[in-house]
């Protein structure tokens, strides 16, 4: 009998052959840690998002605060649904076939095991879209990106990472416990069929291409406020432009570093089928630098923020032995003021007239 067709008997084969051995104390300190730090940062990530998005409901800037809520909002829900079940397990001494009978919890715990890892990819790329539209686009960005579009573009994100997560389950294919006997994924083990390959190929697929977006898109963003900062000549968008450009490069840092090894494993288990010869400590540390991403969402997307870069220029200069000036330019305008400078960079005849315009002098 094939066991991943059977929902009563799918991966409890795996428990009778366990060659990854964790030690429970560690285990155990590790998920609460995770769970613990993600559910607070996240949980200040989005009252500071909540904050922000008040002031700034009727601007262009609410695109992205409510994008950046949806991703953090994910997050939270995610250390707090897993983080539960995994300290569950631990606690009941990973016995699965004691309170796992049916497999519902496996199912469960895979089912949100996918779900909340694709779906933060997914929002990071329509994050990176979206500021990149509103960049080199900012006319299109006003009129075209309203918070209904937004809001809509939510909800297919996450309709469409809920279908990829319940795949498995409308195709009779039951979610397998892992090798380490802690989390369900689909199989990694023996995979010999072709549905089970094309499981771990089409999700890793799915996180690498929108971790491809997410890195090009931001890459032309940043060219283009570099591109803007140059030539407009203008004072008023420069401290924008040194936040947004920080904050693009820690992101594609951390997404790149933290998901590859998770997303490029699963690709090599389900290319090399059976022949694969990923361990279970490799793709359990794999799984642990993907958690870490959700960590670092919050701190990178809304804690790097102006009045923390300032605070560090502020420090910097003064330990290099450099006095402060003019630290008026490091007031931070508006996002919609830094889209008109973006605008009238690209328009002829404003490039003409801000040319003629004579150079400021150094205290004005």
């Amino acid at each position: 009998m094939n066991s991943s067709k059977s929902p009563g008997l799918a991966g409890f084969g795996i428990l009778k052959n366990t060659t990854c051995h964790t030690e429970k104390k560690i285990s155990v300190f590790f998920s609460i840690i995770f769970m613990t730090v993600g559910i607070l940062s996240n949980s200040l990530a989005i009252a500071i998002l909540m904050k922000a998005y008040q002031r700034f409901r009727q601007k262009s800037k609410a695109s992205f605060l409510l994008l950046a809520s949806g991703l953090v909002v994910t997050d939270l829900f995610g250390h707090l649904i897993n983080g539960a079940i995994a300290v569950f397990v631990y606690a009941s001494d990973k016995d699965w076939i004691r309170f796992n009978q049916s497999n519902i919890l496996c199912s469960v715990f895979g089912i949100c095991m996918v779900f909340f890892g694709l779906c933060p990819l997914l929002l990071g790329s329509v994050m990176a879209v979206e500021r990149c539209i509103g960049v080199t686009k900012p006319i299109f960005h006003s009129t075209k990106m309203t918070s209904k579009h937004v809001k809509m573009m939510l909800t297919m994100v996450c309709l469409f990472a809920v279908v990829i997560a319940l795949l498995p389950i409308l195709r009779f294919r039951a979610y397998q416990i892992q090798a380490s006997r802690t989390w369900c994924f689909y199989k990694t083990e023996h995979v010999e069929d072709w549905e089970d390959r094309f499981y771990l190929l089409l999700f890793s697929c799915l996180g690498l291409l929108a971790l491809a977006i997410s890195f090009l898109c931001n890459a032309v963003t940043g060219v283009t406020l570099l591109r803007v900062k140059f030539k407009s000549q203008q004072r008023q968008g420069r401290s924008h432009h040194f936040e947004m450009i920080i904050q693009l490069l820690a992101i594609m840092c951390v997404s790149c570093i933290c998901w590859s090894p998770f997303l490029v494993t699963m690709a090599r288990i389900g290319i090399n089928e059976s022949r694969s010869k990923e361990t279970c400590e490799t793709i359990l540390f794999a799984l642990r630098m993907a958690t870490w991403n959700q960590i670092l969402d919050p701190w990178v997307y809304i804690l790097l923020r102006k009045a923390v870069l300032r605070n560090l220029y502020k420090i910097t200069r003064g330990c290099c032995g450099v006095p402060i000036i003019n630290l008026h330019m490091l007031e931070l305008s508006s996002i919609k003021n830094s889209l008109k400078v973006a605008a009238i960079s690209e328009s002829p005849v404003s490039s003409r007239q801000i040319n003629l315009q004579p150079l400021s002098s150094p205290g004005q």
